[in-house]
């Protein structure tokens, strides 16, 4: 087995990095004025699209950037160093958009990959968070279309984005389909934007829709698909937060082994006491494992003959595992630090932060152990094993 880069990968990992060092000048006012003005946010579109690195999972025959799974997860590895979550300014269409017709794919994912619009996801709600199908936002039929009316909370990216991907409980058979919402269209409105612990480019405001009328065309894959072609997506996505947090982490361990080296108490730099040496071994053996295990999982999504419900528990184990090392990494990355790594002008203090969220969305922790359990009393320890040639 060759676990090298190939020239490709070193060359998208270099890419990713460059940007990185580009948009990484904005994370100071990002966090002093909790978001940053369009101008920033112009500059970074144009960077972005000079990268080549817009729509990392389209098909490059829609203007994508056609990555492989692995591909991406190299990227996002390298955008997840950045603090504020400025990778997110790197935008990634949801994969929902896959499903689009014809029709859909121009009026929605090609200007969302030429980055004229901005999609976010609106699954979550007051009553129904870790458990999607616990749904109360209904689409109920009526001329021409449907009407949906509901609440949904923690829509991120939901401030900046101009149309959103709804999941909601469709007709008389409460039949969960996703559908494809103007945020302009009459009916919704943003009731709050709570003020999370993080600091992040965009919010994750909550709506309310009463009435919103939706023409029959609205629809995203189908009657009845909504939760299969959700969970396909948490399962890359879950991918890219084990990436993004493993980068964190790294960048988090960086800082601190250079504050260790040059910093200075009882006359000797604090990298010759062998606790503080303790926490740089640890850190270093985290981010190591994990990183080794994402690429292996990213590297079986993107084999045809893969299992995807096996592939789904891997995803799940690897997102898991990774966000709650990285959240290790970062703690240990502080207490190296001491008062100045509680100090919001250091990227550690504003990397812990921001890390803690990622044992939550797209599935808590405590999810990822129900997937991992379910797949072993179902299907036995396959979902431990690497794939074997043929």
């Amino acid at each position: 087995m060759d676990f090298r880069l190939t020239p490709r990968q070193a060359e998208l990992k270099a890419r990713a990095r460059e940007l990185m060092d580009f948009v990484a000048k904005y994370e100071v006012d990002c966090e002093e004025n909790n978001g940053l003005p369009r101008e920033a946010h112009d500059a970074v579109r144009e960077a972005v699209l000079d990268a080549g690195l817009q729509a990392v999972n389209m098909p490059a025959e829609w203007g994508g950037a056609g990555l492989t799974i692995l591909e991406q997860a190299v990227v996002q590895e390298e955008l997840g160093r950045l603090t504020g979550a400025l990778w997110d300014m790197v935008w990634r269409p949801a994969n929902a958009l896959r499903f689009c017709t014809p029709e859909q794919r121009e009026r929605y994912l090609v200007p969302v990959i030429k980055g004229e619009r901005r999609d976010c996801y609106a699954v979550t709600e007051p009553g129904a968070g870790s458990d999607p199908q616990n749904l109360a936002t209904t689409a109920t039929r009526t001329d021409g279309g449907w009407l949906i009316n509901g609440e949904k909370w923690f829509v991120t990216v939901g401030d900046h984005a101009d149309f959103l991907i709804l999941l909601a409980a469709a007709g008389e058979e409460k039949a969960p389909t996703l559908f494809l919402v103007d945020k302009d269209t009459p009916g919704i409105a943003m009731t709050r934007v709570p003020r999370f612990m993080h600091t992040f480019v965009y919010e994750h405001p909550e709506f309310t829709f009463t009435d919103v009328f939706v023409p029959e065309d609205a629809v995203l894959g189908g009657l009845g698909n909504g939760y299969d072609i959700t969970r396909s997506w948490f399962t890359e996505e879950r991918l890219m937060i084990a990436a993004r947090t493993i980068g964190a982490a790294e960048r988090g361990l960086e800082l601190a082994r250079d504050w260790a080296v040059e910093r200075q108490q009882f006359g000797q730099p604090i990298a010759s006491f062998q606790l503080v040496q303790g926490m740089l071994a640890d850190s270093a053996a985290d981010i190591a494992v994990h990183r080794a295990y994402t690429h292996q999982v990213a590297w079986e999504a993107d084999q045809p003959d893969t299992d995807r419900k096996t592939l789904h528990a891997k995803a799940a184990i690897a997102k898991l595992s990774a966000s709650e090392a990285s959240g290790r990494v970062i703690d240990r990355c502080v207490q190296i630090f001491g008062g100045r790594g509680y100090d919001r002008s250091y990227p550690v203090e504003r990397l812990y932060r921001e890390l803690r969220v990622d044992r939550i969305w797209e599935g808590t922790s405590e999810i990822q152990r129900l997937i991992i359990a379910g797949e072993l009393v179902k299907r036995g320890t396959g979902v431990l094993q690497l794939p074997s040639a043929d």
